[in-house]
């Protein structure tokens, strides 16, 4: 990465921001593009409606691309958790269904199932953590002809562990399930194909790795997954013609449009359609490799300072989140708290030090945790 790229986001100049699965920084265009929509609106009103209109499918058009979808699949909602409820809720349960997941998921992904365990009696089935790694042949066992969903992050929240999920769902079809994919951590960052990894559906907000500022996310669905979900909750844009306002017997939108409901965070959309056009120009494959390289600099150097690596290096399931356990007596908010105090900023989870850097950040970033460290 260059000088002119690490120049869009000011934040670096200030400190070392290495909490970008968190919430990331947004950089100068998405800024931009989020007030010039605002500073229209309060000029003009309505006026450039057609124009709003435009920059939303053009941004669903992008992020469709960056997933290897179809835009017609893609429905713009606030977040994941949003997304993933409407499968968990789209879908007819009987007593005897089981959900596969993964027990150290991040809350987006367990709450929706749990509400299905309470309402209608549903087996919610967990795989347990492996030092740091998710047990993905023993999550596989646990898939079976009364499975309808197997769960599970494109890459986890407090271990930074990518899962394999054209394995994952090949399993899944085995049993007729449905492949379903918390995309929020590796969107973005890491290359992703819907089709060719065999996911039916996926949720994700953009706040993240997407460089946007929170209040919208993403829902992909497959035709499949479609033709068994149904719209739970709909409003006037879940039709064909929207603007057919008398027009109440029109059916529901093609693919995941059916899916969004009302007025879109139309600020927020614009300024994910620069963000989305600065990560497809930089390339997702090239910031994957940077942010590979860096990260394999930074482990290197974290083992040297025998500090432990919690997450799993192996080439296949290694990502950009790098999680540490901290050493002697220290616990991960003391750590945090340290490394704040000095202009670093990493995040607490668990019983690790999450540290996620993106793609403006660099070697001399690294370098100066590493000198911060105690």
């Amino acid at each position: 990465m260059n000088e002119t790229l690490r120049a869009l986001f000011p934040l670096a100049e200030q400190v070392v921001y290495l909490n970008h699965a968190a919430v990331s920084p947004p950089p100068v265009p998405t800024i931009e593009a989020v007030t010039a929509q605002i500073r229209d609106v309060a000029a003009n009103g309505a006026l450039h409606y057609r124009r709003w209109v435009a920059v939303k499918e053009r941004a669903r058009r992008l992020a469709a691309e960056m997933l290897g979808a179809r835009p017609e699949q893609i429905a713009f909602m606030r977040n994941t958790s949003d997304g993933l409820s409407t499968i968990a809720n789209g879908l007819r349960w009987r007593a005897d269904d089981n959900i596969v997941t993964f027990k150290r998921e991040f809350p987006s992904n367990i709450y929706p199932w749990l509400r299905l365990r309470d309402a209608y009696g549903v087996e919610i089935r967990f795989c347990e953590e492996m030092d740091g790694r998710v047990d993905i042949e023993g999550l596989i066992r646990l898939i079976d002809k009364h499975t309808r969903v197997v769960a599970i992050s494109h890459v986890q929240y407090g271990s930074g562990f990518r899962a394999d999920l054209e394995r994952i769902g090949r399993a899944a079809r085995v049993h007729d399930a449905l492949l379903v994919v918390d995309v929020i951590q590796g969107m973005g960052v890491l290359p992703i194909n819907v089709e060719a990894e065999l996911i039916d559906a996926a949720a994700g907000a953009c706040h993240k790795w997407l460089l946007t500022p929170e209040g919208v996310g993403l829902l992909y669905l497959s035709e499949r997954a479609r033709e068994r979900l149904e719209p739970t909750l709909v409003g006037w844009m879940s039709v064909p013609e929207p603007e057919e306002y008398s027009n109440f017997e029109q059916g529901w939108a093609n693919g995941a449009l059916a899916w969004e409901t009302g007025t879109a965070p139309t600020a927020l959309i614009h300024g994910l359609e620069a963000s989305l056009n600065l990560l497809t120009e930089t390339g997702v494959e090239r910031i994957a490799a940077h942010l590979s390289e860096l990260t394999d600099y930074l482990c290197e150097r974290l083992r040297r300072l025998d500090y432990k690596v919690a997450s799993s290096r192996r080439a296949c399931e290694k990502s950009q989140i790098v999680c540490v356990l901290p050493k002697d007596d220290w616990t991960p908010m003391a750590l945090y708290s340290h490394l704040k105090k000095r202009g670093v900023i990493a995040a607490p989870r668990g019983e690790r030090l999450r540290l996620a850097p993106h793609l403006y950040n660099t070697t001399e970033d690294i370098d100066a945790l590493l000198n911060a460290l105690p």
